[in-house]
């Protein structure tokens, strides 16, 4: 009887834990671009590394086993991945995204898919009747980011499922937040799981990747088709800086988010900050729903402070968190959608949906949680008091 081992030992105990050939402990990076032919009428299984490399396969079935589908794709970004799949669609189709999108999804579908006759419609997806209310006859996709991205909105993952399927819609889901380590959108019925493996699978700040996992056979091999046609594949180095950044993944995230509750609370109970946004917290509108289909609640959060000026003035005292793009590293990373994450979105579309000029993400690492919390708390020293923080008072 095979033994059953829990997700943390499966990210260091699998296929690839040990090279066949050698007894190596880490995966071989196979730089081969092209492949001999022993036979001439039977060609072996690789032939040319963008329809097929040993180290890139290695990481594809990985996150393929850890996020329970049949086949995993490896990309060279986040967004590789994500347009990547959008191009199951085809001309006429309509398709429905999450309100506060990632602002380089909001691009790829505003500015690109609507060149191909690709029609969409953002809906608040936490809001199950807005999104049924807005399913047409040529809806073929229902793209969701829960938690989503800057604001923290909860989906009701399996709600969507239940639309999905009842109208003949595939669902698409961008698990980075996430990751399966938290959240396996797989196992809830979504069709397609989507990541940019840049953040906390790989989790240093050194690779830019993007993954894709599938539980269907069928539409694997339509993925793979649009892969090895559009060729935004993944390199073999990157492939295995992801796979060293995975065994490392539980351990990482633990921390992480533990250290983000605390930091939530911390922030919630500060005079200057207006708004904390993080489904740990039990006052979150998505809390109950997270606790159900997650085992966690992830290591991102973000606040906001009264405006620009209040933003400007925090970052340039704060001292711990890198001010960059991007999420999910060993180092807390300090963020302002309205400039970095969400800029390709025009300001009217961004306040419209509550990413103000005040608005703060934090992505949390693996500093020492009472340093971080010292830190903000000495930042937010020098951010003048609001008129209605003092009238509160």
């Amino acid at each position: 009887m095979e033994q059953r081992i829990s997700f943390q030992t499966k990210l260091l105990h699998n296929k690839w834990k040990i090279d066949r050939q050698t007894g190596a402990v880490s995966v071989p990076i196979q730089h081969a671009s092209t492949f001999h032919q022993f036979d001439f009428d039977t060609f072996g299984k690789y032939d040319y590394s963008r329809s097929g490399n040993p180290t890139r396969e290695a990481l594809e079935e990985t996150i393929a086993e850890l996020e329970g589908g049949v086949r995993g794709f490896a990309f060279s970004s986040g967004m590789a991945a994500i347009s990547t799949a959008f191009l199951l669609l085809s001309k006429g189709d309509h398709v429905l995204v999450t309100e506060d999108v990632y602002g380089g999804t909001y691009r790829m579908i505003t500015e690109v898919l609507n060149r191909f006759g690709i029609e969409y419609t953002f809906v608040d997806m936490t809001d199950l009747h807005e999104v049924a209310t807005h399913i047409r006859p040529n809806t073929k996709v229902i793209y969701v980011e829960t938690p989503s991205n800057p604001l923290l909105k909860v989906t009701d993952i399996q709600g969507i499922v239940k639309l999905a399927k009842a109208n003949g819609c595939l669902t698409f889901l961008d698990n980075t937040f996430m990751t399966p380590a938290l959240q396996r959108p797989l196992d809830l019925g979504v069709d397609v799981v989507l990541h940019s493996a840049t953040k906390f699978l790989a989790g240093h700040s050194d690779v830019v990747a993007g993954l894709a996992v599938v539980k269907d056979e069928e539409l694997a091999k339509q993925l793979y088709k649009l892969q090895n046609a559009f060729g935004a594949v993944l390199g073999v180095q990157d492939a295995w800086l992801v796979l060293r950044g995975l065994k490392t993944l539980h351990v990482r995230l633990k921390q992480s988010s533990e250290s983000a509750l605390a930091i939530a609370r911390y922030l919630s109970g500060h005079p200057k900050v207006e708004e904390v946004y993080y489904p740990g917290l039990t006052h979150h509108p998505g809390h109950s729903i997270q606790r159900y289909q997650a085992s966690g609640f992830g290591a991102v959060l973000s606040f906001r402070l009264a405006d620009e000026e209040a933003v400007r003035t925090f970052v340039k005292h704060v001292r711990l968190p890198v001010f960059a793009v991007s999420l999910g590293a060993v180092e807390s990373i300090l963020s302002y959608p309205a400039k970095m994450s969400h800029a390709a979105m025009p300001k009217e579309e961004r306040e419209r949906r509550g990413i103000t000029d005040g608005l703060l993400r934090l992505s949390v690492g693996l500093e020492a949680v009472e340093d971080l919390i010292a830190d903000f708390e000495q930042a937010l020293s020098y951010v003048k008091e609001t008129s209605s923080a003092v009238s509160a008072r």
